[in-house]
């Protein structure tokens, strides 16, 4: 693979593939905000956990149980997030490199920058939308909690 000493078509090259790094700031600012709200969820698990192995009450064994299970599902949300925002990562991180060499080489292979482009997106977009679930589970959560 012979890279072109042209220093336009290298320029031009590097201003395509920036482009998709700004996604990434996105991503990077959510996988944060997702991971507070996990080490969140499970610090209440094991408060609830703890209070649960020192109580022989049967009401407050079963509202932990029930605490438990909505805790688990958030963090299975909160996980896939994550894991949707970290493929997400990877498929940007794919469009840079396949705009750059497909700009900079003789190569065909820029031709496959939309399809990672659009992967990533849809990464994206379904992991909002784990977030959505978890924002919404919380509150509910929340909500209930203030019925007691």
């Amino acid at each position: 693979m012979a890279f072109p000493l042209d220093p336009g078509s290298v320029t031009h090259g590097i201003q395509l593939a920036v482009a998709p790094v700004f996604l990434l700031t996105a991503v990077s600012g959510m996988i944060g905000a997702v991971a507070g709200r996990l080490a969140r969820i499970i610090d209440r698990a094991r408060v609830v956990e703890d209070r649960a192995r020192g109580s022989a009450d049967a009401d407050l064994l079963r509202r932990a149980a029930d605490e438990l299970a909505e805790l688990r599902t958030r963090g299975r949300l909160a996980n896939a997030c994550i894991a949707l925002l970290t493929a997400c990562a990877f498929l940007i991180g794919v469009t840079i490199i396949v705009l750059f060499l497909g700009e900079t080489t003789d190569s065909q292979v820029g031709r496959y920058a939309v399809t990672s482009f659009l992967l990533g997106v849809v990464s994206f977009l379904l992991a909002l939308l784990c977030f959505l679930g978890e924002t919404i589970l919380a509150t509910r959560l929340l909500n209930f909690h203030m019925l007691r």
